[in-house]
């Protein structure tokens, strides 16, 4: 049993432990059978001390215990394991909240059950409201054809009704939202988006990418409140799966304003390392701003920029070399300019913020690897980390560039498990050697640090960890893994969550691994995950995460 002694806030004051003289006693002390600290030097211990929201001694028991002193609280976990907080490197923290709110499309086998889901909701939802869904993916019906929306228009005639697919790339919309958008056979294909067209050229009901939007601006936006609530349900949610940091990608002013808010009234329990939405407007106001670290209390970092290069493979958005081979002519989009791109680059490199940019096609990713080096050509700098977020589908020959250049493919374990049934059928087998290529990767000397992309997988980080170390899902297929000879190892996996998504948003001197001196974060789990079977790792509980020695999460 976990000791009840322990309280909700654990509170302090203190100095490192290599420090001169007698120490101050310890807030906190931490035994266990099993503490995996991400640190190479000292990978395994037993005890942890943690004073003023830092740890201050990882070791042996005995070690620990000295620092005990008349108000020092023990926690005597016993044959529970300690690992470091998990961090998300590539996630939606907002998005992930409001989706609660939400139709939960994911897992649905069919278009009908996706249409009685909504029915469902519609029942409770008063006539004119819009009923806003995520999840559905096409690929897992009978039917892999984009659904059409005559079905839904007639199943729901009364309300606008707007479903995002699985990965964020596309969505479907019935007649009353297209109605409500004043989207018709006449409107056009944006740049960077298609709009799916039947026979007679009338939108057929499916948006892709950029042409989501002809849509989702009628959608009434989150009022204050509302953005809150969300924030808030993310930030638990996240907790509750072990998660006490996320590297949240593509977020405007307005919700980073909610965030600091929230942040600065001691209620944001996680440590948000922002990628700021790279459209101009917003932009130029952070430049003025210029790159900030572990504001209020450590909570909120603001020096990276997310842009998207292209779509998705699973919608056939990702920008590719050579057609899909499922859809001959079809290569893709290019939601910005490589040339935007690459004067992002230097401008982020001439006032210190790090670039993140979504690429998913080989295409995608060879533009945006050239728009790097070609920005770091003219604006040198030794330790900008910039990334590709995904790195999906690359071609051999880039591979190396990303050692090369200095850049860090995130890429996430569990969109390896669910795009591998329709990945070959997309690229074929010669495209698809180089798709998720962990291994291949790491061989250049790079780091991955791993993540889920929620809401487009589920939060739960340990299912990027199966994913990373077996190359199956969660039902075991395909029988010894898709690709094995690409997995990672169990340190690497571990690695992947905590202390290589550190050193991607510069907090390897905060976080990351259970040292003296870093952040107090750190996860309880009913079992071993670096040792127990991998069929079991799924089942693995979080029993409590704890961010800077306060518990944040604790499972009843």
């Amino acid at each position: 049993m976990i000791r009840k002694s322990l309280p909700l806030f654990i509170l302090g004051a203190g100095l490192l432990p290599a420090t001169a003289g007698a120490q101050a006693p310890a807030d906190l002390v931490v035994t266990a059978n099993r503490i995996h600290t991400s640190d190479a030097a000292r990978p395994l211990v037993q005890a942890l001390a943690i004073r003023d929201g830092r740890i201050v001694f990882a070791g042996h028991a005995a070690g620990a215990l000295a620092l005990r002193g008349p108000n020092t609280r023990v926690m005597d976990l016993g044959n529970r394991t300690v690992i470091p907080g998990m961090v998300d490197a590539h996630g939606h923290l907002a998005n992930m909240g409001a989706s609660l709110r939400t139709v939960d499309l994911t897992g649905t086998t069919s278009y009908g059950e996706v249409i009685a889901r909504v029915v469902e909701r519609a029942r409770t939802t008063r006539p004119g409201e819009w009923i806003t869904g995520r999840g559905w993916n096409q690929n897992l019906w009978a039917d892999t054809r984009f659904p059409t929306h005559e079905e839904l228009s007639r199943a729901v005639p009364d309300h606008p009704v707007y479903l995002t697919r699985v990965d964020g790339h596309a969505a479907l919309a019935n007649a009353r939202a297209m109605q409500a958008a004043n989207v018709t056979a006449a409107s056009r294909d944006p740049e960077g988006g298609r709009v799916i067209r039947d026979a007679r050229g009338a939108p057929a009901g499916v948006f892709v990418d950029r042409a989501m939007g002809l849509v989702s601006r009628a959608i009434p936006p989150l009022n204050d409140q509302q953005l809150e609530e969300a924030i808030l349900a993310g930030v638990a949610e996240a907790n509750r799966w072990g998660l006490t940091g996320v590297h949240d990608a593509g977020v405007d002013s307005r919700t980073i304003a909610a965030y600091e808010a929230l942040a600065s009234s001691g209620r944001y329990n996680l440590r948000n390392y922002v990628m700021i939405r790279g459209d101009s407007a917003t932009l130029e106001s952070f430049f003025r701003r210029g790159p900030q670290s572990a504001l209020h209390q450590g909570r909120v970092w603001l020096r990276s920029i997310k842009i998207s290069a292209d779509g998705a493979l699973g919608s056939r958005g990702a920008a590719l070399l050579e057609d899909y081979s499922d859809e001959a002519g079809n290569r893709g989009l290019n939601l910005v300019a490589p040339a935007y791109i690459e004067r992002v680059a230097e401008r982020a490199l001439q006032q210190g913020f790090q670039l993140n940019v979504h690429a998913i096609g080989d295409r995608a990713n060879r533009e945006v690897l050239d728009a790097f080096e070609s920005a770091l050509s003219r604006v040198p700098r030794a330790d900008h980390r910039f990334r590709i977020e995904h790195a999906q589908v690359l071609h051999r020959q880039d591979i190396p560039r990303f050692a090369r250049l200095g850049v860090i493919p995130s890429m996430q374990g569990s969109h390896q498990s669910s795009d591998a049934p329709m990945a070959m059928n997309r690229l074929g087998w010669t495209r698809v050697q180089g798709a998720y290529a962990w291994r291949q990767l790491l061989n250049t000397g790079v780091i991955i640090p791993n993540g889920s992309d929620f809401p487009v997988e589920p939060v739960n980080p340990l299912i990027s960890f199966h994913s990373a170390i077996t190359r199956q899902d969660a039902n075991g297929w395909p029988a010894g893994g898709w690709f094995p000879a690409e997995a990672m190892t169990r340190q690497e996996a571990l690695y992947s969550m905590t202390l290589w998504p550190a050193w991607a948003s510069f907090m390897e001197a905060e976080s990351g691994s259970l040292s003296p001196g870093k952040y107090a974060d750190f996860v309880v789990l009913d079992q071993d995950i670096m040792s127990v079977a991998p069929d079991r790792i799924l089942d693995t509980q979080v029993l409590m995460t704890v961010l800077g020695g306060q518990v944040v999460y604790e499972k009843r």
